[in-house]
C-alpha cells in the first residue's frame, strides 16, 4: 500500500512538472544582471530582454544585483529554483574570470544551466577629455612619464576592464592605479568628470560621449574598426598590434532547469537577436554576433568551458585577484 502511494506521488509529480514546463511561462520572468545600471551588461540586458517578450508571452524584467564584480548576482541565480523564472545574463569577467579572482562558493560549469548566446564586443581604451596624449602611441609615452600616478577605472577585481588593464599596463610598460566601480556606466560618468584619467571600455558604453567630444577613444582592442567609432583606430594600427580583448553576454539559469524551459528561453534569445528591431539595437552600440552554429545551449556551454580553460590560467599567472 505504502508503494503504492509513493509511485502515485511520483507519477503525480512527473505530471505536474511536465504540465508546468509545458506552460512555461505562465509569469513574469526575472533577469538577473549581476552588475550595476549604466553599463553594457545593464544595457544589453534590457534590450534582450525587451526583444524576448513576444516570443515568450511574457514580461522579462530586469533586475540588477551587483556586488564583487558581479559574483553575488551570478552566485544568488545560481542558488535559485531551477524553474526558468529566475534568469542570469553575464558576460567574459561575471561567468569566466571570476572563478580565477574569487573564492567562489559555486563551480560556475558545474552550477549554471547555459541558455544561450547574445553577442560580443571588443575593448576600447579611452581617456578623459583633457588628457595631453592625442593618439596612442602619445598615450604610452604619457604612461610612462606618469608611472605610478595614472588613475584607470574599472568595473572591480576580475571584470573585462581590470584584466584588460592589467594586460595594456604591461604592454605599455607603465603602472596604474586601478579604481574600482560597480559597473561600466559608474566609472564612465567619473571618467568624464576628469575623475579618473582612463578606463578600458566598450563601444556600447563609451561610444556616446567619445562621438560628443566628452572623452577620448584612442583605440579599439580587435582586429577590426568598430562600424559604430569608424575613426577609431584598432591596436594594430595604432601601435600595439596583437593586443585584442574581446567579451561576450550570454545567459544562464540554475543548474536542473528542466531542458524543454531551457529549450524555451533559449529560443526567445535566438528569435530576440535574430529580429530586425532588436539586432540593430545591439549592433547600434557596437555589438557582434555569433554563427547560427553557436546559438544552442550545448554550444555556449562548450564556448564557455573552452574560454575558462584559455583564461583563468592567464589570470591566475598575472596575480589579478580581488584584493
Amino acid at each position: 500500500m505504502i508503494k503504492a502511494m509513493i509511485a502515485f506521488a511520483l507519477a503525480v509529480g512527473c505530471a505536474i512538472g511536465g504540465a508546468s514546463a509545458q506552460d512555461f511561462p505562465s509569469r513574469f520572468v526575472t533577469l538577473v544582471v549581476p552588475l550595476a545600471t549604466g553599463g553594457s551588461t545593464d544595457t544589453i540586458a534590457r534590450i534582450i530582454a525587451q526583444g524576448m517578450r513576444p516570443h515568450l508571452g511574457q514580461t522579462v524584467v530586469v533586475e540588477n544585483s551587483p556586488g564583487a564584480g558581479g559574483s553575488t548576482g551570478v552566485v544568488r541565480v545560481a542558488r535559485a529554483t531551477p524553474d526558468g523564472y529566475t534568469i542570469q545574463i553575464g558576460q567574459w569577467g561575471t561567468n569566466v574570470a571570476s572563478g580565477a579572482v574569487y573564492n567562489l562558493p559555486i563551480d560556475l560549469l558545474k552550477d549554471m544551466e547555459p541558455v544561450g548566446l547574445i553577442a560580443t564586443q571588443p575593448s576600447l581604451i579611452v581617456g578623459r577629455k583633457d588628457l595631453p596624449a592625442k593618439e596612442l602611441k602619445e598615450v604610452k609615452g604619457w604612461l610612462k612619464a606618469n608611472s605610478g600616478r595614472v588613475s584607470v577605472g574599472t568595473s572591480g577585481p576580475g571584470s573585462p576592464s581590470h584584466v584588460f588593464g592589467a594586460f595594456f599596463q604591461k604592454a605599455t610598460d607603465s603602472k596604474f592605479n586601478f579604481i574600482p566601480y560597480r559597473s561600466a556606466g559608474l566609472s564612465q560618468q567619473d571618467l568624464v568628470a576628469g575623475q579618473v584619467d582612463m578606463i578600458i571600455d566598450t563601444p556600447s558604453t563609451s561610444g556616446a560621449n567619445a562621438k560628443a567630444g566628452l572623452i577620448k577613444a584612442y583605440a579599439i582592442a580587435g582586429k577590426d574598426r568598430s562600424p559604430v567609432l569608424a575613426d577609431v583606430p584598432t591596436v594594430d594600427e595604432a601601435g600595439l598590434p596583437g593586443l585584442y580583448f574581446y567579451f561576450w553576454h550570454a545567459i544562464w539559469a540554475p543548474k536542473g532547469t528542466p531542458k524543454d524551459i531551457v529549450a524555451r528561453l533559449n529560443s526567445a534569445i535566438v528569435k530576440a537577436v535574430a529580429d530586425p528591431a532588436t539586432h540593430k539595437r545591439l549592433a547600434d552600440i557596437g555589438q557582434e554576433f555569433f554563427p547560427a552554429s553557436m546559438g544552442s545551449p550545448e554550444a555556449l556551454a562548450k564556448f564557455q568551458k573552452e574560454e575558462i580553460e584559455k583564461w583563468q590560467p592567464v589570470i591566475k599567472a598575472a596575480g589579478i585577484t580581488a584584493q
